[in-house]
């Protein structure tokens, strides 16, 4: 207790001034909160103290925006799994005078990157040279991503980054989660560093309760801080990444650093029944999909099915087989790739993509390929409305769980392994099982192709819901389900959230049930003719909610830690 007490009275911080502001957190006794419904504004994320940042700076005046930048870095320091400042994402806002923004900060393959840099010379793939260590990083994307953001902020980036550095510096209590996910990655850290990671306990194990304190990465915050993005992408940091990457066989350089910057895309933007749907257009792949996707199923009578039914599931399996059929195929960074968008989700289109669709009857991926166009899993998301109508949904990630598992010397962050989203090879998946072709190749300073898909609903012209999930492939399906649930089935934003889901992805050519699917429906589908594949949670969707009566429920999704923070 008297650490407890001198921590606050030393503190200047938003999270450990518990005395001072009923609204703070302690950082070494909280809890998650899974539903909330409030009036002004809401965080929902993966971390319970990532979430109070957030509600937080809305409480403190500051708007959506202010709110996600403050969430996202803190998610950084709370949530090492995922949360980073060493990979990359999208982010969505709508703001309430109606203008749609979308920002791409996905990473970038290095300027010596090449072609077939994870084949051996027999041509096979070396998928561990793309996942594992340091030649799996693609050009982090995520710090000049917030800076891309602020420009739509209110309060001074110096206070939106505070709650992260104290988080980092003075600690916090890890939850029973983190400590098996860092207990079980401790033989990877000390394989792939060159310098000891705190994340690596001295001796014995980590226990739900124990501090984690980052003072490296506390002092890179520092520098971000008080250099902004050349904090980061210049000067020291940038020097510790780059001789990271040479003692360890990586290839990021420092003009791949420097030149990198973040780009204000076109949103996606479409109705779909009386809703307008705004998401992350490519290198986002899951915004031409989730389009596609819904538009498909406008064409058949979905509201009129139940919920997880095997009617539903064996229409809804097979619009998600044939549209990434599509994105194996077509799908890359627009920057270096001919994409055919209009194509892709035009009526004539897709009306010929369902030609062959036969209810209650299982496709076959063998005979069902992408359509004919002449011409070309550890992720986090949050979500946050203010108490004026702005609205931000953000997906970041850093690919697979504590990415490369590289983390900076002496910088204290953990590098992506986001190579591993390209094609490395034609026809060969990826870790989440993902094939692509041609448009995903690598190639020097492109954005390898992302699942990522924050996404908002409006309803009159106003934010409706706000969400989005990590997952890899899955984030795209379960953000498809997500909607139709709550649109098609009328569903609460609790069940949306928390309800069993299913996913097809065209290669393998399974379905995937998560557990606690009726098992008369699969018993169905498997009359069919679907094989049928139990597997354990699929995403962690996060969901805010705006009532009838103006009021906003909040919703984090069981399968984690995620927490709801509003006021």
């Amino acid at each position: 207790m008297k650490r407890l007490l001198l921590l606050a009275l030393l503190s200047g911080s938003l999270l450990y001034s518990c005395k001072q502001d009923s609204s703070a957190v302690n950082p070494f006794d909280y809890t998650s909160t899974k539903d909330t419904t409030v009036s002004n504004g809401a965080v929902v994320s993966a971390h319970p103290l990532a979430s109070a940042a957030g509600a937080y700076i809305l409480r403190k005046g500051g708007n959506a925006v202010d709110a996600a930048i403050a969430t996202q870095l803190a998610l950084a320091v709370v949530f090492p799994e995922a949360g980073n400042i060493g990979g990359g994402g999208f982010t969505v806002i709508r703001l309430n005078d109606g203008k749609n923004i979308t920002i791409d900060y996905r990473e970038k393959a290095p300027g010596k990157a090449f072609r077939d840099m994870y084949l051996d010379s027999a041509g096979n793939p070396l998928l561990n040279l793309s996942q594992d260590g340091h030649l799996a990083s693609g050009v982090p994307g995520a710090i000049a991503g917030i800076f891309e953001s602020m420009k739509y902020a209110k309060l001074p980036f110096e206070k939106l980054i505070q709650p992260a550095i104290d988080l980092a510096e003075k600690g916090f209590a890890i939850t029973a989660a983190e400590a098996r996910g860092l207990n079980r990655t401790k033989d990877d850290f000390l394989k792939y560093n060159t310098v000891t990671p705190a994340f690596v306990k001295p001796s014995g194990e980590w226990k739900a309760g124990d501090t984690l304190i980052q003072t490296d990465l506390a002092n890179t915050l520092k520098r971000i801080q008080k250099e902004g993005a050349k904090g980061f992408y210049e000067g020291e940091t940038a020097k510790l990444i780059v001789e990271e990457m040479q003692r360890g066989g990586g290839i990021i350089s420092y003009d791949d650093l420097k030149n990198y910057q973040a780009k204000e895309r076109e949103p996606i933007f479409f109705d779909y029944k009386g809703y307008q749907i705004l998401t992350m257009p490519l290198p986002s792949s899951g915004g031409i999909i989730v389009e596609q996707m819904l538009k498909m199923s406008e064409m058949y009578a979905l509201d009129t099915m139940k919920f997880n039914s095997a009617q539903a599931v064996n229409l809804m399996a097979e619009i998600e087989r044939r549209c990434f059929a599509d994105r194996g195929k077509y799908l890359g960074d627009p920057d270096f790739y001919k994409v055919p968008v209009k194509t892709l989700v035009s009526d004539s289109y897709l009306k010929d993509r369902m030609a062959n669709f036969v209810p209650g009857k299982a496709g076959n991926s063998v005979d069902i390929k992408e359509g004919i166009i002449p011409e070309s899993e550890e992720t986090t998301h949050f979500s946050v409305i203010d108490k004026d109508g702005n609205a931000v949904s953000v997906t970041t990630t850093i690919n697979g769980g504590y990415g490369s598992r590289v983390v900076v010397g002496h910088a204290g962050f953990l590098m992506n392994n986001e190579m591993d989203d390209f094609s490395v090879k034609p026809g060969v998946p990826n870790m989440f099982g993902a094939v692509g072709q041609e448009a995903n190749a690598v190639q020097p300073d492109k954005r390898m192709l992302s699942s990522m898909t924050p996404t908002i609903v409006l309803k009159d012209g106003k934010p409706w819901a706000i969400l989005g999930t990590p997952g890899g492939t899955t984030i795209i399906t379960s953000v498809y389900q997500t909607i139709v649930d709550l649109i098609d089935f009328k569903m609460s934003a609790h069940d949306a959230v928390n309800m069993p889901k299913f996913h097809h992805q065209w290669l393998p050519d399974v379905v995937y049930l998560e557990k606690g699917f009726d098992e008369n429906v699969q018993k169905e589908l498997e009359a069919m003719g679907y094989t049928i594949k139990p597997r354990g949670a699929i995403g962690r969707t996060e969901v805010i909610l705006v009532n009838a009566d103006g009021t906003i429920t909040a919703v984090a999704d069981h399968r984690g830690d995620d927490s709801a923070a509003g006021y």
